[in-house]
């Protein structure tokens, strides 16, 4: 799971816990761990779900303002048919 540099400085801060990926297969397990720039995440729950299930407390944790701006940047977004809302918090300094 790719992720840019501020929104891993953002989940550190705590400011975001959740994220939002679209892929023909998950990269990430619940209960696992992700080596990153700033240290090691811990990957949560892992929901499938339709984006139009997407609330705005879901948009807000994720670092969007609102579920419009959500909508913008999953318009960006490679399609893929498997959509997943996944928990993301930070453990620590890598190894």
């Amino acid at each position: 799971m790719l992720l840019k540099l501020e929104v891993l400085e953002a989940i550190k801060r705590g400011d975001i816990t959740l994220q939002f990926r679209r892929w023909t297969r998950p990269t990430v397990k619940p209960g696992g761990t992700l080596k990153t720039k700033v240290g090691l995440l811990k990957i949560g729950r892992i929901d499938d779900l339709s984006p139009a299930d997407v609330t705005e407390g879901d948009a807000r944790r994720a670092g969007f303002r609102d579920v419009a701006e959500f909508n913008r940047w999953l318009d960006t977004m490679k399609q893929g048919p498997l959509f997943q809302r996944i928990e993301v918090s930070y453990l620590g300094e890598a190894p």
